[in-house]
């Protein structure tokens, strides 16, 4: 299955980012799609504040589910 990341998505690092002081699995939300597969990505604390905003590919981004998928 694709994964098709959209505005809003929640999503998690599927690496570092050592220069922002990102983790792999660090969450953010998709602010801004960019271009195809670029998406910018801010990452909040636990009061709302951002503390990263950094565009990055979409093979760096693994979409969160809150909620079972839908079967056919």
């Amino acid at each position: 299955m694709k994964n098709c990341i959209q505005l809003l998505d929640v999503v998690a690092l599927t690496e570092d980012v050592p220069d922002r002081g990102l983790a792999r699995g660090q969450v953010g939300t998709v602010v801004e799609t960019l271009a195809p597969d670029v998406y910018e990505v801010e990452f909040s604390d636990d009061n709302g504040r951002t503390y990263a905003s950094l565009a990055l590919r979409a093979d760096h981004l693994l979409v969160l589910h809150y909620r079972p998928l839908e079967v056919a």
